[in-house]
């Protein structure tokens, strides 16, 4: 009898260790640099709020909570190209560009008037990411503090700080937009369940 339960242990060991392994994420540069973690970061939030934009229907982009003290807030359309406008004043002052995005408070914050379709509003969106990782892979240890030539705001004055604000910006907004979502009875795609090799590897 013990004979046997020997040999049902070793064929058990045995297959155990002959099963293929789980398959895992890919792990990230064995290096990161200053560049690819912001970059990482960017992408996770712009992977989000993106899939957010594409989630609303367009008949649904006018919409703005009324119940509650929400007077005043901006449409769904609004804060996705106020997010677009926003990162293409903070990337282009790391760039030297002058990035027309409007006057950066009230409604001229909310990116160009002629913006209007959900199509031209998502690719607004999608072309301020293209210029964040552009002006983020330009950020180097030595120019990472260096004084950008025309801050947008006063206490962003450096490439570092205008990469790293300009995703906490994003989220900001995206737990805003969520809400809208939620509710018109619309679950965000980042909040359902979706495989490890769908998301960006890590840095």
């Amino acid at each position: 009898m013990k004979v046997w339960i020997g040999i049902a242990a070793l064929l058990v060991i045995s297959l155990a260790s002959s099963a293929p392994a789980p398959a895992q994420m890919p792990a990230g540069p064995q290096n990161p640099t200053i560049a690819s973690t912001l970059d990482f970061q960017l992408s996770i939030v712009e992977m989000e709020f993106v899939s957010a934009a594409e989630a609303m229907p367009e008949d649904k982009y006018s919409f703005a909570p009324t119940s509650g003290e929400f007077k005043g807030v901006r449409t769904f359309a609004q804060q996705v190209k106020h997010v677009a406008a926003s990162n293409n004043r903070f990337f282009g002052a790391i760039l030297g560009q002058a990035v027309s995005t409007g006057p950066a408070e009230g409604e001229g914050s909310n990116g160009p008037d002629s913006i209007q379709t959900k199509e031209q509003i998502v690719k607004y969106l999608r072309d301020s990411f293209a210029l964040g990782h552009k002006a983020i892979a330009t950020i180097t240890p030595e120019n990472a503090l260096a004084t950008v030539k025309t801050p947008p705001i006063p206490f962003l004055k450096t490439p570092l700080a205008l990469a790293g604000f300009a995703s906490v910006h994003v989220m900001d907004h995206y737990g805003q937009v969520v809400e809208y979502l939620r509710m018109n009875g619309l679950v965000p795609p980042a909040s359902r369940p979706r495989p490890a090799a769908n998301r960006p590897p890590a840095p």
